[in-house]
């Protein structure tokens, strides 16, 4: 049986823009089409009882998925959002526009947690343990890469025997991994 304080909790990881063939496009009708596919696998968690989700707050999948809750969270104010931030540094270096969607979101955020002041080469893997050790569920954009923080979570995520829903990137096929227990009505 789950622990109860993340039963019904979902943890988002993808690939940063440059992993994808549109790039940081995001009117491209690939990225739309990722977009809507992971919007629809939220709204599914969301109907099936899940009510707190946690965000790395990368560039990519993070946002997008992040900016899906904040959506349902107008219909449906009993959903939650956690950013979990490696480090206060986080959107250093990155363009005006994509600090400013970082900073608009941690402002409606319903928590943030900032793991570290300044960047250490182990600040993003801890990080991404942090948002599977607080899920029971962990959606995940990932192209099945032996390489990266996307790889390294999914395989937490398989280690720590969470429900793991991958949605491939290219195609964007939607994959359920559920362990012992079964899926999501058997935990929420």
């Amino acid at each position: 049986m789950q622990e109860p304080f993340i039963a019904c909790s979902c943890a988002f990881t993808g690939h940063r823009p440059p992993r994808f063939p549109f790039g940081a496009d995001e009117t491209d009708e690939r990225c739309l089409k990722l977009k809507a596919v992971l919007s629809e696998q939220i709204a599914a968690l969301v109907a099936g009882g899940v009510t707190d989700f946690y965000t790395g707050m990368a560039l990519g999948v993070d946002q997008w998925a992040g900016l899906a809750v904040l959506g349902i969270k107008k219909e449906r104010p009993a959903v939650r959002l956690t950013a979990v931030v490696p480090c206060k540094t986080q959107a250093d270096g990155w363009s005006v526009g994509q600090r400013k969607r970082y900073l608009d979101m941690l402002a409606v955020c319903d928590g943030v947690v900032t793991l570290a002041e300044e960047y250490t080469r182990f600040c993003m893997f801890e990080r991404n343990r942090y948002l599977v050790d607080h899920a029971a569920f962990l959606l995940a954009v990932y192209d099945g890469g032996g390489k990266g923080g996307t790889a390294y979570t999914v395989g937490y995520a398989r280690r720590k025997r969470r429900r793991i829903t991958i949605i491939h990137p290219d195609t964007p096929a939607v994959t359920p991994i559920f362990w012992e227990g079964g899926g999501l009505n058997e935990i929420c």
